[in-house]
């Protein structure tokens, strides 16, 4: 899991790379689950709500920049 005060310490285009290597996850993990294979169920809701998280923080971070 993902810390918000990690998050903040990040640049955004380091955001963007973690934001694109979670929604791989993601798909992984989804494709996992509609074939059966998927051994951590939990990991699904932490990828999703990483994903929430770094959206947020880098929303802020391009409204504090303008």
């Amino acid at each position: 899991m993902l810390k918000p005060d990690d998050l903040r310490a990040m640049t955004l285009d380091q955001l963007d790379d973690e934001l694109i290597k979670l929604k791989k996850e993601q798909f992984n993990l989804r494709f996992q689950r509609a074939t059966g294979q998927l051994a951590n169920t939990a990991r699904v809701r932490e990828v999703r709500r990483d994903i929430a998280r770094i959206k947020t923080v880098a929303q802020g971070k391009r409204a504090a920049a303008r």
